[in-house]
Protein backbone atom coordinates (compact mmCIF):
# COMPACT_ATOMS: atom_id res chain seq x y z
CA UNK A 1 0.00 0.00 0.00
CA UNK A 2 1.30 3.49 -0.90
CA UNK A 3 1.82 6.20 1.65
CA UNK A 4 -1.52 7.60 2.79
CA UNK A 5 -1.00 11.31 2.14
CA UNK A 6 -4.48 12.46 3.30
CA UNK A 7 -3.90 10.62 6.57
CA UNK A 8 -0.47 12.15 7.04
CA UNK A 9 -1.89 15.59 6.27
CA UNK A 10 -4.73 15.17 8.77
CA UNK A 11 -2.32 14.20 11.54
CA UNK A 12 -0.11 17.15 10.60
CA UNK A 13 -3.06 19.55 10.89
CA UNK A 14 -4.04 18.08 14.25
CA UNK A 15 -0.48 18.41 15.57
CA UNK A 16 -0.34 22.03 14.41
CA UNK A 17 -3.56 22.79 16.31
CA UNK A 18 -2.13 21.17 19.44
CA UNK A 19 1.15 23.05 19.04
CA UNK A 20 -0.66 26.37 18.60
CA UNK A 21 -2.63 25.68 21.78
CA UNK A 22 0.64 24.95 23.58
CA UNK A 23 2.12 28.27 22.42
CA UNK A 24 -0.97 30.15 23.63
CA UNK A 25 -0.83 28.35 26.97
CA UNK A 26 2.87 29.18 27.36
CA UNK A 27 2.00 32.89 27.11
CA UNK A 28 -0.64 32.40 29.78
CA UNK A 29 2.00 30.68 31.90
CA UNK A 30 4.31 33.69 31.61
CA UNK A 31 1.49 36.02 32.70
CA UNK A 32 0.85 33.80 35.72
CA UNK A 33 4.55 33.86 36.58
CA UNK A 34 4.47 37.65 36.73
CA UNK A 35 1.43 37.58 39.04
CA UNK A 36 2.76 34.75 41.20
CA UNK A 37 4.23 35.71 44.57
CA UNK A 38 5.77 32.27 45.07
CA UNK A 39 8.34 30.36 43.08
CA UNK A 40 8.30 30.52 39.29
CA UNK A 41 9.17 26.84 39.12
CA UNK A 42 5.94 26.01 40.96
CA UNK A 43 3.97 27.74 38.20
CA UNK A 44 5.55 25.36 35.70
CA UNK A 45 4.97 22.33 37.94
CA UNK A 46 1.55 22.97 39.53
CA UNK A 47 0.23 25.95 37.58
CA UNK A 48 0.17 28.39 40.50
CA UNK A 49 -2.51 26.19 42.16
CA UNK A 50 -5.33 28.02 40.41
CA UNK A 51 -6.25 25.71 37.54
CA UNK A 52 -9.81 26.14 36.29
CA UNK A 53 -12.11 23.34 37.50
CA UNK A 54 -13.10 22.24 33.99
CA UNK A 55 -9.53 22.37 32.75
CA UNK A 56 -8.42 20.25 35.71
CA UNK A 57 -11.16 17.67 34.98
CA UNK A 58 -10.21 17.49 31.31
CA UNK A 59 -6.47 17.24 31.92
CA UNK A 60 -6.93 14.54 34.58
CA UNK A 61 -9.13 12.50 32.24
CA UNK A 62 -6.76 12.94 29.31
CA UNK A 63 -3.83 11.82 31.45
CA UNK A 64 -5.52 8.52 32.30
CA UNK A 65 -7.03 7.82 28.86
CA UNK A 66 -3.91 7.17 26.82
CA UNK A 67 -3.12 5.09 23.77
CA UNK A 68 -2.56 2.00 25.90
CA UNK A 69 -5.98 2.45 27.49
CA UNK A 70 -7.79 2.65 24.14
CA UNK A 71 -5.89 -0.12 22.34
CA UNK A 72 -5.74 -2.33 25.42
CA UNK A 73 -9.50 -2.31 26.03
CA UNK A 74 -10.23 -3.25 22.41
CA UNK A 75 -7.57 -5.98 22.49
CA UNK A 76 -8.83 -7.69 25.64
CA UNK A 77 -12.44 -7.87 24.40
CA UNK A 78 -11.34 -9.24 21.02
CA UNK A 79 -9.02 -11.86 22.55
CA UNK A 80 -11.04 -15.14 22.59
CA UNK A 81 -9.15 -16.32 25.68
CA UNK A 82 -10.12 -13.26 27.73
CA UNK A 83 -13.08 -11.18 26.56
CA UNK A 84 -15.06 -8.45 28.32
CA UNK A 85 -14.82 -10.21 31.69
CA UNK A 86 -11.08 -9.43 31.70
CA UNK A 87 -11.46 -5.78 30.67
CA UNK A 88 -10.34 -4.47 34.05
CA UNK A 89 -9.01 -1.18 32.64
CA UNK A 90 -12.24 0.85 32.85
CA UNK A 91 -13.12 -0.52 36.32
CA UNK A 92 -9.58 -0.07 37.62
CA UNK A 93 -9.19 3.47 36.31
CA UNK A 94 -12.53 4.56 37.77
CA UNK A 95 -11.71 2.97 41.13
CA UNK A 96 -8.24 4.51 41.08
CA UNK A 97 -9.63 8.03 40.74
CA UNK A 98 -12.35 7.43 43.35
CA UNK A 99 -9.94 5.89 45.88
CA UNK A 100 -7.49 8.71 45.22
CA UNK A 101 -10.18 11.32 45.89
CA UNK A 102 -11.40 9.60 49.05
CA UNK A 103 -8.07 8.90 50.74
CA UNK A 104 -5.01 10.35 49.01
CA UNK A 105 -6.00 13.82 47.81
CA UNK A 106 -6.56 15.49 51.19
CA UNK A 107 -3.24 14.68 52.94
CA UNK A 108 -1.27 15.72 49.86
CA UNK A 109 -3.20 18.89 48.92
CA UNK A 110 -3.58 20.21 52.48
CA UNK A 111 0.19 20.37 52.96
CA UNK A 112 0.73 22.15 49.62
CA UNK A 113 3.30 19.70 48.35
CA UNK A 114 4.68 20.32 44.86
CA UNK A 115 5.53 16.70 44.00
CA UNK A 116 4.64 13.34 45.51
CA UNK A 117 8.30 12.95 46.54
CA UNK A 118 8.03 15.91 48.94
CA UNK A 119 6.57 13.84 51.83
CA UNK A 120 9.36 11.28 51.34
CA UNK A 121 11.99 14.01 51.47
CA UNK A 122 10.33 15.48 54.54
CA UNK A 123 10.28 12.12 56.33
CA UNK A 124 13.39 10.26 55.16
CA UNK A 125 15.78 12.91 53.85
CA UNK A 126 17.56 13.19 50.53
CA UNK A 127 19.40 9.91 50.05
CA UNK A 128 16.45 7.54 50.39
CA UNK A 129 14.24 9.89 48.38
CA UNK A 130 16.77 9.78 45.54
CA UNK A 131 16.63 5.97 45.61
CA UNK A 132 12.81 5.98 45.58
CA UNK A 133 12.86 8.45 42.68
CA UNK A 134 14.41 5.83 40.38
CA UNK A 135 11.38 3.46 40.18
CA UNK A 136 9.07 6.46 39.65
CA UNK A 137 11.25 7.71 36.80
CA UNK A 138 11.44 4.27 35.21
CA UNK A 139 7.66 3.90 35.42
CA UNK A 140 7.15 7.24 33.62
CA UNK A 141 9.66 6.39 30.88
CA UNK A 142 8.07 2.97 30.35
CA UNK A 143 4.66 4.66 30.18
CA UNK A 144 5.92 7.09 27.53
CA UNK A 145 7.31 4.15 25.56
CA UNK A 146 4.00 2.29 25.96
CA UNK A 147 1.82 5.00 24.47
CA UNK A 148 4.32 5.86 21.73
CA UNK A 149 4.49 2.19 20.73
CA UNK A 150 0.69 2.19 20.57
CA UNK A 151 0.70 5.16 18.21
CA UNK A 152 3.48 3.78 16.04
CA UNK A 153 1.68 0.47 15.55
CA UNK A 154 -1.63 2.18 14.81
CA UNK A 155 -0.24 4.58 12.22
CA UNK A 156 1.69 1.83 10.46
CA UNK A 157 -1.50 -0.27 10.18
CA UNK A 158 -3.84 2.45 8.93
CA UNK A 159 -1.61 4.66 6.80
CA UNK A 160 1.45 2.56 5.99
CA UNK A 161 3.67 5.17 7.62
CA UNK A 162 6.80 3.69 9.22
CA UNK A 163 6.30 3.26 12.96
CA UNK A 164 9.57 5.03 13.95
CA UNK A 165 8.51 8.12 11.96
CA UNK A 166 5.18 8.33 13.80
CA UNK A 167 6.91 7.83 17.16
CA UNK A 168 9.53 10.50 16.45
CA UNK A 169 6.98 13.04 15.17
CA UNK A 170 4.61 12.62 18.13
CA UNK A 171 7.42 12.72 20.68
CA UNK A 172 8.88 15.88 19.11
CA UNK A 173 5.55 17.75 19.16
CA UNK A 174 4.76 16.69 22.75
CA UNK A 175 8.24 17.64 23.97
CA UNK A 176 8.08 21.01 22.20
CA UNK A 177 4.81 22.28 23.67
CA UNK A 178 5.61 20.84 27.11
CA UNK A 179 8.87 22.80 27.05
CA UNK A 180 7.05 26.00 26.16
CA UNK A 181 4.67 26.38 29.08
CA UNK A 182 4.89 23.62 31.68
CA UNK A 183 1.63 22.54 33.28
CA UNK A 184 -0.43 25.24 31.52
CA UNK A 185 0.62 23.99 28.09
CA UNK A 186 -0.01 20.39 29.12
CA UNK A 187 -3.40 21.15 30.68
CA UNK A 188 -4.82 23.31 27.89
CA UNK A 189 -3.60 21.01 25.12
CA UNK A 190 -5.21 18.17 27.07
CA UNK A 191 -8.55 19.96 26.70
CA UNK A 192 -8.18 20.04 22.90
CA UNK A 193 -6.97 16.45 22.80
CA UNK A 194 -9.76 15.11 25.01
CA UNK A 195 -12.51 16.83 22.99
CA UNK A 196 -11.00 15.51 19.75
CA UNK A 197 -10.62 12.03 21.25
CA UNK A 198 -14.21 11.95 22.51
CA UNK A 199 -15.76 13.11 19.23
CA UNK A 200 -13.57 10.93 17.01
CA UNK A 201 -14.09 7.69 18.94
CA UNK A 202 -17.85 8.05 19.13
CA UNK A 203 -17.94 9.12 15.47
CA UNK A 204 -16.34 5.78 14.51
CA UNK A 205 -18.70 3.58 16.56
CA UNK A 206 -21.82 3.68 14.27
CA UNK A 207 -19.76 2.83 11.17
CA UNK A 208 -18.08 -0.09 12.95
CA UNK A 209 -21.42 -1.45 14.19
CA UNK A 210 -22.94 -1.26 10.69
CA UNK A 211 -20.10 -3.09 8.94
CA UNK A 212 -21.56 -5.70 6.52
CA UNK A 213 -18.80 -8.17 7.43
CA UNK A 214 -19.84 -8.22 11.09
CA UNK A 215 -22.64 -10.03 12.91
CA UNK A 216 -24.86 -8.40 15.54
CA UNK A 217 -22.75 -8.21 18.72
CA UNK A 218 -25.76 -9.13 20.88
CA UNK A 219 -25.77 -12.52 19.13
CA UNK A 220 -22.02 -13.17 19.41
CA UNK A 221 -22.08 -12.12 23.06
CA UNK A 222 -23.62 -15.48 23.95
CA UNK A 223 -23.03 -17.58 20.82
CA UNK A 224 -19.79 -19.02 19.46
CA UNK A 225 -19.72 -17.99 15.81
CA UNK A 226 -16.31 -16.95 14.46
CA UNK A 227 -14.64 -17.34 17.84
CA UNK A 228 -15.59 -17.66 21.51
CA UNK A 229 -18.27 -15.18 22.77
CA UNK A 230 -16.68 -11.77 23.26
CA UNK A 231 -18.15 -11.41 26.77
CA UNK A 232 -15.62 -13.97 27.99
CA UNK A 233 -15.84 -15.78 31.28
CA UNK A 234 -14.02 -15.70 34.58
CA UNK A 235 -13.20 -19.06 36.11
CA UNK A 236 -12.92 -19.42 39.86
CA UNK A 237 -9.32 -20.57 39.45
CA UNK A 238 -8.49 -17.26 37.72
CA UNK A 239 -10.10 -15.04 40.37
CA UNK A 240 -6.78 -14.35 42.09
CA UNK A 241 -5.11 -13.24 38.87
CA UNK A 242 -8.10 -11.07 37.96
CA UNK A 243 -8.08 -9.40 41.38
CA UNK A 244 -4.31 -8.89 41.16
CA UNK A 245 -4.65 -7.10 37.82
CA UNK A 246 -7.49 -4.95 39.15
CA UNK A 247 -5.52 -3.88 42.23
CA UNK A 248 -2.48 -3.24 40.06
CA UNK A 249 -4.42 -0.72 37.98
CA UNK A 250 -6.34 0.74 40.94
CA UNK A 251 -3.59 1.23 43.51
CA UNK A 252 -0.66 1.42 41.12
CA UNK A 253 -2.29 4.32 39.29
CA UNK A 254 -2.49 6.37 42.50
CA UNK A 255 1.31 6.32 42.81
CA UNK A 256 2.05 8.30 39.63
CA UNK A 257 3.29 11.88 39.93
CA UNK A 258 1.07 12.84 36.94
CA UNK A 259 -2.01 12.19 39.11
CA UNK A 260 -0.79 14.40 41.96
CA UNK A 261 0.34 17.13 39.57
CA UNK A 262 -3.33 17.67 38.69
CA UNK A 263 -4.47 17.38 42.30
CA UNK A 264 -1.88 19.89 43.52
CA UNK A 265 -2.73 22.36 40.73
CA UNK A 266 -6.29 22.89 42.02
CA UNK A 267 -7.26 25.71 44.37
CA UNK A 268 -8.82 23.65 47.19
CA UNK A 269 -9.11 20.09 48.49
CA UNK A 270 -12.80 20.01 47.55
CA UNK A 271 -12.02 21.05 43.97
CA UNK A 272 -9.32 18.38 43.72
CA UNK A 273 -11.72 15.69 44.93
CA UNK A 274 -14.48 16.82 42.56
CA UNK A 275 -11.95 16.73 39.71
CA UNK A 276 -11.20 13.07 40.44
CA UNK A 277 -14.86 12.08 40.68
CA UNK A 278 -15.75 13.83 37.42
CA UNK A 279 -12.70 12.41 35.62
CA UNK A 280 -13.70 8.89 36.69
CA UNK A 281 -17.05 9.32 34.91
CA UNK A 282 -15.38 10.57 31.72
CA UNK A 283 -12.89 7.68 31.82
CA UNK A 284 -15.74 5.19 31.90
CA UNK A 285 -17.54 6.92 29.00
CA UNK A 286 -14.37 6.96 26.89
CA UNK A 287 -13.82 3.24 27.55
CA UNK A 288 -17.09 2.29 25.82
CA UNK A 289 -16.05 2.90 22.14
CA UNK A 290 -12.92 0.68 22.24
CA UNK A 291 -14.89 -2.03 24.07
CA UNK A 292 -17.55 -1.93 21.33
CA UNK A 293 -14.90 -2.00 18.59
CA UNK A 294 -13.33 -5.06 20.21
CA UNK A 295 -16.74 -6.75 20.35
CA UNK A 296 -17.39 -6.02 16.66
CA UNK A 297 -13.96 -7.36 15.72
CA UNK A 298 -14.78 -10.60 17.56
CA UNK A 299 -18.04 -10.76 15.58
CA UNK A 300 -16.44 -10.25 12.14
CA UNK A 301 -15.96 -12.73 9.33
CA UNK A 302 -12.53 -11.48 8.28
CA UNK A 303 -12.72 -13.50 5.07
CA UNK A 304 -15.33 -10.98 3.86
CA UNK A 305 -12.86 -8.10 4.29
CA UNK A 306 -9.72 -7.25 2.35
CA UNK A 307 -7.73 -8.31 5.42
CA UNK A 308 -8.66 -11.93 4.68
CA UNK A 309 -7.57 -15.01 6.55
CA UNK A 310 -5.91 -15.93 8.87
CA UNK A 311 -7.65 -13.63 11.34
CA UNK A 312 -5.78 -10.85 13.17
CA UNK A 313 -5.67 -13.02 16.30
CA UNK A 314 -4.20 -15.97 14.40
CA UNK A 315 -1.55 -13.66 12.93
CA UNK A 316 -0.59 -12.41 16.40
CA UNK A 317 -2.01 -8.93 15.76
CA UNK A 318 -4.63 -8.81 18.53
CA UNK A 319 -2.84 -5.82 20.07
CA UNK A 320 -3.54 -3.80 16.91
CA UNK A 321 -7.18 -4.89 16.53
CA UNK A 322 -8.54 -1.37 16.97
CA UNK A 323 -6.61 0.21 14.07
CA UNK A 324 -7.15 -2.95 11.98
CA UNK A 325 -10.91 -2.65 12.56
CA UNK A 326 -10.87 1.05 11.70
CA UNK A 327 -9.06 0.34 8.44
CA UNK A 328 -10.96 -2.73 7.22
CA UNK A 329 -14.45 -2.20 8.68
CA UNK A 330 -14.87 1.56 8.12
CA UNK A 331 -14.75 4.01 5.22
CA UNK A 332 -11.34 5.74 4.78
CA UNK A 333 -12.48 9.10 6.19
CA UNK A 334 -13.68 7.34 9.36
CA UNK A 335 -10.29 5.63 9.71
CA UNK A 336 -8.64 9.05 9.65
CA UNK A 337 -10.87 10.20 12.52
CA UNK A 338 -9.90 7.09 14.45
CA UNK A 339 -6.18 7.63 14.01
CA UNK A 340 -6.68 11.21 15.15
CA UNK A 341 -8.36 9.98 18.32
CA UNK A 342 -5.46 7.64 19.09
CA UNK A 343 -2.89 10.35 18.35
CA UNK A 344 -4.73 12.67 20.75
CA UNK A 345 -4.82 9.98 23.43
CA UNK A 346 -1.12 9.28 23.04
CA UNK A 347 -0.01 12.89 23.22
CA UNK A 348 -2.23 13.64 26.21
CA UNK A 349 -0.41 10.91 28.16
CA UNK A 350 3.10 11.63 26.91
CA UNK A 351 3.14 15.27 27.96
CA UNK A 352 1.86 14.39 31.44
CA UNK A 353 4.54 11.74 31.97
CA UNK A 354 7.25 14.06 30.65
CA UNK A 355 6.33 16.94 32.95
CA UNK A 356 5.83 14.73 36.01
CA UNK A 357 9.21 12.99 35.74
CA UNK A 358 10.99 16.26 34.95
CA UNK A 359 9.34 17.95 37.96
CA UNK A 360 10.43 15.14 40.28
CA UNK A 361 14.02 15.32 39.07
CA UNK A 362 14.32 19.12 39.10
CA UNK A 363 12.77 19.67 42.53
CA UNK A 364 13.54 16.57 44.59
CA UNK A 365 16.88 15.55 43.10
CA UNK A 366 18.60 18.58 41.55
CA UNK A 367 17.38 21.33 43.88
CA UNK A 368 17.25 19.45 47.19
CA UNK A 369 20.35 17.27 46.72
CA UNK A 370 22.78 18.55 44.08
CA UNK A 371 22.25 22.32 44.18
CA UNK A 372 20.36 23.55 47.23
CA UNK A 373 21.02 27.20 46.33
CA UNK A 374 19.76 26.84 42.77
CA UNK A 375 17.86 29.84 41.44
CA UNK A 376 14.40 29.61 39.92
CA UNK A 377 15.89 30.05 36.45
CA UNK A 378 18.24 27.14 37.03
CA UNK A 379 15.40 24.89 38.20
CA UNK A 380 13.28 25.77 35.16
CA UNK A 381 16.29 25.08 32.94
CA UNK A 382 16.72 21.66 34.55
CA UNK A 383 13.00 20.93 34.01
CA UNK A 384 13.37 21.67 30.30
CA UNK A 385 16.54 19.62 29.88
CA UNK A 386 14.88 16.73 31.75
CA UNK A 387 11.83 16.88 29.47
CA UNK A 388 14.11 16.58 26.44
CA UNK A 389 16.16 13.75 27.93
CA UNK A 390 13.21 11.68 29.18
CA UNK A 391 11.33 12.24 25.92
CA UNK A 392 14.25 10.88 23.88
CA UNK A 393 14.60 7.90 26.23
CA UNK A 394 10.90 7.00 25.95
CA UNK A 395 10.89 7.42 22.16
CA UNK A 396 14.02 5.28 21.86
CA UNK A 397 12.44 2.47 23.88
CA UNK A 398 9.22 2.68 21.82
CA UNK A 399 11.22 2.04 18.65
CA UNK A 400 12.71 -1.18 20.04
CA UNK A 401 9.41 -3.09 20.13
CA UNK A 402 5.79 -2.78 19.02
CA UNK A 403 4.51 -4.49 22.16
CA UNK A 404 2.37 -2.08 24.15
CA UNK A 405 1.70 -4.69 26.82
CA UNK A 406 5.40 -5.11 27.68
CA UNK A 407 5.84 -1.48 28.69
CA UNK A 408 2.44 -1.34 30.39
CA UNK A 409 3.41 -4.30 32.58
CA UNK A 410 6.79 -2.77 33.42
CA UNK A 411 5.32 0.63 34.30
CA UNK A 412 2.42 -0.64 36.41
CA UNK A 413 4.45 -3.35 38.12
CA UNK A 414 7.14 -0.95 39.26
CA UNK A 415 4.64 1.45 40.83
CA UNK A 416 2.47 -1.18 42.50
CA UNK A 417 5.05 -3.61 43.88
CA UNK A 418 7.74 -1.07 44.81
CA UNK A 419 6.22 2.38 45.38
CA UNK A 420 2.65 1.72 46.59
CA UNK A 421 3.55 0.41 50.07
CA UNK A 422 6.04 3.26 50.54
CA UNK A 423 3.40 5.87 49.66
CA UNK A 424 0.78 4.38 52.01
CA UNK A 425 3.24 4.40 54.91
CA UNK A 426 4.58 7.92 54.42
CA UNK A 427 1.10 9.45 54.03
CA UNK A 428 -0.94 7.50 56.58
CA UNK A 429 1.56 5.96 59.02
CA UNK A 430 4.36 8.55 59.30
CA UNK A 431 4.71 8.08 63.06
CA UNK A 432 5.21 4.32 62.74
CA UNK A 433 7.86 4.23 60.01
CA UNK A 434 11.42 5.41 59.54
CA UNK A 435 14.18 5.26 56.96
CA UNK A 436 15.38 1.83 58.04
CA UNK A 437 11.97 0.28 57.43
CA UNK A 438 11.50 2.13 54.13
CA UNK A 439 14.86 0.92 52.82
CA UNK A 440 14.17 -2.66 53.93
CA UNK A 441 10.72 -2.59 52.30
CA UNK A 442 12.23 -1.33 49.05
CA UNK A 443 14.89 -4.06 48.98
CA UNK A 444 12.40 -6.83 49.85
CA UNK A 445 9.88 -5.64 47.23
CA UNK A 446 12.48 -5.49 44.46
CA UNK A 447 14.04 -8.82 45.42
CA UNK A 448 10.72 -10.67 45.52
CA UNK A 449 9.63 -9.18 42.19
CA UNK A 450 12.84 -10.33 40.54
CA UNK A 451 12.58 -13.81 42.07
CA UNK A 452 8.99 -14.27 40.87
CA UNK A 453 9.92 -13.29 37.31
CA UNK A 454 7.49 -12.36 34.56
CA UNK A 455 6.63 -15.11 32.04
CA UNK A 456 4.92 -12.64 29.69
CA UNK A 457 8.22 -10.76 29.38
CA UNK A 458 10.34 -13.88 29.13
CA UNK A 459 11.89 -13.39 32.59
CA UNK A 460 12.15 -16.80 34.30
CA UNK A 461 10.96 -17.11 37.88
CA UNK A 462 13.26 -18.57 40.53
CA UNK A 463 10.65 -18.71 43.28
CA UNK A 464 7.65 -21.05 42.83
CA UNK A 465 4.22 -19.73 43.73
CA UNK A 466 1.07 -21.54 44.88
CA UNK A 467 -1.22 -22.80 42.11
CA UNK A 468 1.22 -22.14 39.25
CA UNK A 469 0.07 -23.74 35.99
CA UNK A 470 1.25 -24.14 32.41
CA UNK A 471 -0.47 -22.18 29.66
CA UNK A 472 -1.57 -23.90 26.44
CA UNK A 473 1.48 -22.50 24.63
CA UNK A 474 3.83 -23.83 27.32
CA UNK A 475 4.28 -20.57 29.25
CA UNK A 476 4.16 -20.59 33.06
CA UNK A 477 1.01 -18.88 34.33
CA UNK A 478 0.87 -17.31 37.80
CA UNK A 479 -2.61 -17.76 39.27
CA UNK A 480 -1.67 -16.53 42.74
CA UNK A 481 -2.05 -12.70 43.10
CA UNK A 482 1.70 -12.30 43.48
CA UNK A 483 1.91 -8.55 42.85
CA UNK A 484 -0.53 -7.83 45.66
CA UNK A 485 1.31 -10.35 47.82
CA UNK A 486 4.64 -8.59 47.20
CA UNK A 487 3.09 -5.21 47.97
CA UNK A 488 1.66 -6.49 51.28
CA UNK A 489 4.95 -8.17 52.26
CA UNK A 490 6.77 -4.92 51.47
CA UNK A 491 4.26 -2.98 53.59
CA UNK A 492 4.68 -5.38 56.52
CA UNK A 493 8.47 -5.22 56.18
CA UNK A 494 8.45 -1.42 56.39
CA UNK A 495 6.38 -1.47 59.59
CA UNK A 496 8.21 -4.35 61.31
CA UNK A 497 11.75 -3.18 60.50
CA UNK A 498 10.86 0.41 61.46
CA UNK A 499 9.61 -0.78 64.85
CA UNK A 500 12.61 -3.07 65.37
CA UNK A 501 15.13 -0.36 64.43
CA UNK A 502 13.40 2.15 66.70
CA UNK A 503 13.64 -0.26 69.65
CA UNK A 504 17.33 -0.94 69.02
CA UNK A 505 18.37 2.70 68.86
CA UNK A 506 15.93 4.21 71.35
CA UNK A 507 16.93 1.70 74.04
CA UNK A 508 20.61 2.22 73.31
CA UNK A 509 21.20 -1.38 72.19
CA UNK A 510 23.18 -0.13 69.19
CA UNK A 511 25.80 2.67 69.20
CA UNK A 512 24.75 6.13 68.03
CA UNK A 513 27.37 6.22 65.28
CA UNK A 514 25.42 3.44 63.54
CA UNK A 515 22.23 5.51 63.66
CA UNK A 516 22.13 6.93 60.13
CA UNK A 517 18.62 8.38 60.51
CA UNK A 518 19.21 9.83 63.98
CA UNK A 519 16.47 8.01 65.88
CA UNK A 520 18.46 8.16 69.14
CA UNK A 521 19.10 11.87 68.71
CA UNK A 522 15.41 12.52 68.11
CA UNK A 523 14.63 10.58 71.30
CA UNK A 524 17.09 12.67 73.34
CA UNK A 525 15.61 15.90 71.99
CA UNK A 526 12.11 14.63 72.81
CA UNK A 527 13.17 13.65 76.34
CA UNK A 528 14.75 17.08 76.93
CA UNK A 529 11.55 18.76 75.77
CA UNK A 530 9.48 16.59 78.12
CA UNK A 531 11.80 17.31 81.09
CA UNK A 532 11.72 21.04 80.36
CA UNK A 533 7.93 20.97 80.12
CA UNK A 534 7.61 19.08 83.45
CA UNK A 535 10.00 21.49 85.13
CA UNK A 536 8.08 24.49 83.84
CA UNK A 537 4.80 23.05 85.11
CA UNK A 538 6.30 22.35 88.57
CA UNK A 539 7.75 25.86 88.84
CA UNK A 540 4.40 27.31 87.84
CA UNK A 541 2.55 25.22 90.43
CA UNK A 542 5.00 26.15 93.22
CA UNK A 543 4.67 29.82 92.37
CA UNK A 544 0.88 29.65 92.62
CA UNK A 545 1.10 27.81 95.98
CA UNK A 546 3.39 30.47 97.43
CA UNK A 547 1.44 33.42 96.08
CA UNK A 548 -2.25 32.70 95.40
CA UNK A 549 -2.90 35.89 93.46
CA UNK A 550 -6.39 37.22 92.80
CA UNK A 551 -5.88 36.17 89.20
CA UNK A 552 -5.65 32.49 90.14
CA UNK A 553 -8.46 30.30 88.94
CA UNK A 554 -11.17 28.92 91.22
CA UNK A 555 -9.76 25.41 90.71
CA UNK A 556 -6.27 26.57 91.78
CA UNK A 557 -7.71 28.18 94.97
CA UNK A 558 -9.61 24.99 95.80
CA UNK A 559 -6.44 22.90 95.37
CA UNK A 560 -4.59 25.16 97.81
CA UNK A 561 -7.33 24.69 100.41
Amino acid sequence: MALNWPGLLSIGVFYLIVLATGVWASRKSKREERKCTGNRSEVAMVGGRNLNIWVSIFTTTATWVGGGFILGNAEVVYDPKRGLAWAIGPIGFVLSLVVGALFFVKPVREKNYVTIMDPFQEKYGNTLTAILFVPSLLADIFWIACVLAALGGTVSVIMDIPSPLAVALSAAVAVLYTLLGGLYSVAYTDVIQLIFMFLSLWFCVPFILMSPASTDITVTAVTKLYQEPWTGRLKLADAGRWLDDLLLVTLGGICYQAFYQRVLATATVAQAQFTCYAASVFCFILAIPPLLIGAVAASTDWNQTSFGLPTPYEQGKAGMILPISLRYLCPPFVSLAGIGAIAAAVMSSIDSALLSSASLFARNIYKNIFSKRASEKQILRVVKVSILLFGFMGAGLAMTTSSVYVFWILSGDVMYTVVCAQLICVLFLPGKVNGYGALAGLVVGLLLRLLVGEPLLGVPGLMPLPWDSLHEDGRLLHVFPFRTGIMLVSLATILVVSRFAACLFLKGLLPDNWDVYGLGQKRRILMKDMVAKDLTEKIGLNTRQMDPSPHASTEDMRSLQ
